[in-house]
């Protein structure tokens, strides 16, 4: 199909609004995020994720007596399936974590005897059932990956509490359990960014839950998406210390390099999550007597403000908590996997209520009128 003359090509949709949605609002003029209603601020550090993902998922803050059967309901569902789990030790456990991420949640689908189904009850059930595996999956791939056998959810832990003690095989102290909550909090939903459009894309085909999950995983694994707080450990990593913060900017500035974890293609000011994670890795560096990634993240944060006027991003100190929180760089981009496939889900759910094929059009530019030639005429 081809679109009217002269028409204004916005490459990568920027400026297109594509659907209504009553999930969340990136409102980057006045650097909000709102979840179902509610600033980020008035749920972080204050609900639990088990709270925003129900919030996220049927549109509401549970009840004490709805929070107590979901938060069982996502317990129950923790578990892997034997032959998923199996799938995971067979595949090399040095590939990237998300190719390994990918493959396992497309293989949950296999083993859903109603992985094809359309109606919104079993894809909220597999909403359900998915939100809840995915730690387990990647506590799993760390744990392989570093030669240990993955461990069994243990029951009583909430959902952040879960993924700590199966990657460490060890209960974490309060601190790390609220800080982990509140990344995941903070991460759970951004409106129709690079994943969420690629899984609302793949459900308005009337495919399942399973593919159109697994397309998002796949475009979070882009590192122009989901790898900005891997990379922004590596940056301090390669600073070393505070003293080199400066020594740092100035060759970044001189040879034309980038600042990761700074900016954002949305926000035109701070990132209304970014003070929430600083707060919460100031708390864990002071805990564990390692401010010095802190230290150097701070002094950062000012220099390049004085260099170039840059707000830093959700991946700023993302990437000192998580790394506080002994998880393995590698893992981090996984770790944001945990996090969204609540708004995934969510955002799949309400694509499949009020369904309509995703099909926008494309400005031909090629040749036209060529004429066939036999092969053995052309030069």
């Amino acid at each position: 199909m081809t679109p009217p003359e002269n028409t204004d090509i916005k490459k990568g949709l920027e400026g297109i609004v594509a659907a209504e949605t009553a999930i969340s609002d990136v409102d980057g003029k006045n650097c909000q995020l709102i979840y179902r209603g509610y600033h980020i601020d008035e749920l972080a550090g204050k609900a639990t994720y088990e709270e925003v993902s129900y919030l996220l998922l049927f549109g509401t803050l549970p009840t004490r007596e709805q929070l107590a059967p979901w938060t069982r309901q996502l317990e129950a569902e923790r578990p892997l399936p034997p032959q998923v789990l199996k799938t995971l030790k067979d595949l090399p456990p040095q590939a990237n974590p998300m190719a390994l991420l990918r493959t396992a949640v497309s293989a949950l689908g296999t083993f859903d005897p109603q992985g094809d189904a359309e109606d919104l009850e079993t894809i909220r059930r597999q909403a359900v059932g998915t939100i809840a595996k995915t730690v387990t999956i990647v506590a799993a791939i760390g744990r392989l990956r570093a030669g240990q056998e993955p461990l069994a959810p243990k029951p009583g832990l909430g959902h952040a509490a879960t993924f700590l003690y199966l990657l460490h095989g060890k209960e974490p102290t309060p601190l790390e359990t609220k800080a982990l909550d509140a990344y995941f909090v903070l991460l759970a939903e951004h409106s129709l960014n690079a994943s969420t459009f690629a899984a609302r894309t793949v459900i308005g085909t009337k495919s399942d839950f399973y593919s159109a999950v697994t397309a998002a995983v796949g475009t979070l694994k882009g590192p122009l998406h989901g790898a900005a707080n891997r990379k922004a450990m590596e940056m301090l990593f390669e600073i070393g210390t505070p003293e080199q913060v400066g020594p740092y900017v100035q060759k970044q500035m001189a040879d034309h390099k980038r600042f990761m974890g700074f900016g954002h293609r949305v926000y035109k000011g701070p990132d209304p999550r970014a003070k929430q994670l600083k707060e919460m890795a100031h708390q864990l560096g002071v805990a564990k007597g390692a401010l010095q990634w802190f230290q150097i993240s701070e002094q950062l944060q000012e220099a390049v403000w004085k260099a170039k006027q840059l707000y830093i991003n959700v991946d700023f100190y993302s990437a000192s908590l998580l790394y506080y929180l002994g998880i393995p760089v590698e893992l981090f981009t996984a770790m944001f996997a945990c996090a969204r496939m609540a708004g995934w889900s969510a955002n799949i759910l309400e694509q499949a209520a009020d369904n309509r094929l995703i099909r926008p059009l494309a400005q031909y530019i090629g040749p036209r009128d060529l004429r066939f030639t036999p092969v053995d005429a052309r030069r």
